[in-house]
Parts: C-alpha cells; structure tokens; sequence
C-alpha cells in the first residue's frame, strides 16, 4: 500500500506537468528574462572586489579583495550620500506612502462613477510623466527669475520665494513633487483592497450608527491592513535606494547640501569618473543594506501579528 501511495504522489507531479504544460511553457519567457536581465548581470558584482581596469579587462584586472571598500568608505561623499539618502526617501515613505492610502479613502467615498473616474485618470496621469519632463515643469513654475508661481507672488505684493534655488526650499519641494507624483497611481492596489471588503461590515456599521470617518476608521483601514504592512515592507527596501532621475532632474548649482545621494554618487564615480569598482562596491553597499531593511521589516510584522512577506 505504502509503495503504492508513493507511485500516486510521482505520477501526480507529472500529471499536472502534463495537463498544464502551456502554463509552463508561457512561465519560462519571463523567468528567462529575469535570469538574463537580473541574474546574469550579478557576475559583475567581482568588480567591487577587484582594481578594475579598461585595458586589463575584467578577467585581467587585480583581485584587491575588500581594498575598494575600504576606500569608499573613508570618502567624505559617503557619509554625506547615505545621510542625504536615508533622510530624502525616509521623508518620501512618510509622505509618499501614507498620501495614497488617504487619497483612497477619499476617492472611495465618492458616489458620483463618472466623476470618480475622471479623478482618478488625472491623479494618474503624472506617473506616466518621466522625470526630465516633471523637472522641466517644476523649473517652469516653481523657478525663482520666471516661475509662473513667483511671478503671481510678485504681482501680489510679495517677495520671490528660491523654491528651487534654497536647500531648505528645495527639500520640501522635493518631497511634494514626490507626492504629486506617485500618489495617484499608488491608490490602485489600495482601492481594489478595498473594494475586496464585505459589504455587509458597512451595513453593520451603519446600523450601529456609524458616520463615515467612522468606517473608514473602523471598517476600511483595519480591512486592507494586510496590504498596508506589505507594501509598506517593499517599501522599506527602497530607503537606501532613491530614484537617480528625480534628484537628477531637480538639481542645480545653488543647492547641493542635499543634492549627493547613493545613486547620484554611483553615476558620478562610475560613468563621470570611469571608476567602475567603487561605484560596483557602492551599489553592493547600498543593496544589501536594503536587503536586511526588508528581512528585518518582514521579521517585526511577524513580531506583530502580521502575515508578512517570506
């Protein structure tokens, strides 16, 4: 009887291979992207272990073992580029991350379906905008010599305002173009959670005389809870990380305390400088460091009660 519950369980295994072989077979394009496009090139990683030189090539040039570390680290950009990281996208994740969980909730208390829809088309609209275009706008408006914003300052009586010519200004401007940004096409994931919620919680809720801040408060939020902690631990992967473009795009000469970040300082050593293993030893640095956020995130939300992520 065992070995005949053995054969049952072998013979189930290729069963579904077989009945599902197109299922299979449609699998393997996107694993063979991931393995050539995100595997593949992790082999390049020996560059931030090694004094890399064009000419040598990268079979040729000297193993240094943790030399360029060393370097990197006692570089005074280094300092400055992790705090400028971790302070620009910890202010991003507190605004950037809780902005569309309350733009969901709002957009979900709207009844009118035709004038739900045109907002949430032109809440997502930005997203599709690449940053060199955000910049470009942003300069346009927010610019001290021509913005448009400054200009009707002006002709109110008031004083130009260096939006993007202050560091302090250029901060908090940063971080609300972030928002403006990503908040509408962050509410997605939130508002198909919601909609996933029993109807009848509310019905419940209105029996019991509940208003409407009252179920968001205790109907909605406890609902997708689980798709807050989850995103919220992606998230937190992306503290040491930062987006090149939008720093890119906003910078200028007069305002560069917070301009140097991780990913600005990998493009200025690697392809401004030509020093191809610092800026491989700097990218290492910064993925691990977002790789334990992750696991010790996942870890807390268990700690918590939470499903988590692994």
């Amino acid at each position: 009887m065992a070995s005949l519950h053995l054969k049952k369980e072998k013979k189930g295994g290729f069963y579904f291979l077989r009945r599902d072989w197109q299922l299979y077979a449609l699998l393997l394009i996107p694993l063979t992207f991931v393995l050539i496009f995100k595997y593949a090139p992790m082999s390049g990683l020996m560059l931030a272990f090694k004094d890399y030189k064009v000419a040598r090539g990268f079979w040729g040039s000297e193993w240094v073992g943790f030399e360029v570390f060393q370097q990197l680290f006692a570089k005074s950009d280094f300092g400055r580029a992790v705090r400028n990281t971790l302070m620009l996208n910890t202010l991003d994740l507190m605004f950037s991350f809780t902005m569309p969980i309350v733009l969901a909730l709002l957009l979900n208390e709207i009844k009118g379906v035709v004038f739900k829809r045109v907002n949430q088309t032109l809440l997502y609209l930005p997203h599709f905008l690449s940053w060199v275009i955000i910049g470009a706008i942003a300069y346009q408006l927010l610019g001290e010599g021509s913005g448009m914003i400054n200009n009707v300052i002006e002709q109110l009586g008031g004083n130009r305002i260096p939006f993007l010519q202050n560091d302090t200004n250029w901060l908090f401007s940063y971080i609300a173009i972030g928002v403006w940004q990503s908040m509408g096409w962050g509410t997605i994931i939130y508002l198909a959670a919601i909609s996933g919620i029993n109807p009848e919680l509310y019905e419940a809720a209105t029996v019991d005389g509940a208003g409407r801040l009252r179920k968001m408060w205790n109907v909605t939020l406890p609902s997708i809870r689980v798709t807050i902690v989850t995103l919220l631990i992606l998230s937190l992967g992306h503290v040491m990380g930062g987006s090149f473009e939008r720093v890119f795009a906003l910078a200028n000469k007069a305002t560069t305390e917070y301009t140097t970040t991780i990913p600005v300082l990998v493009y200025r050593w690697g392809i401004e400088g030509g020093n191809f293993s610092r800026a491989t030893a700097l990218g290492l640095f910064q993925a691990i460091i977002g790789l334990i956020l992750v696991l010790l995130a996942d870890r807390i939300a268990k700690k918590l009660g939470e499903d988590g992520l692994i």
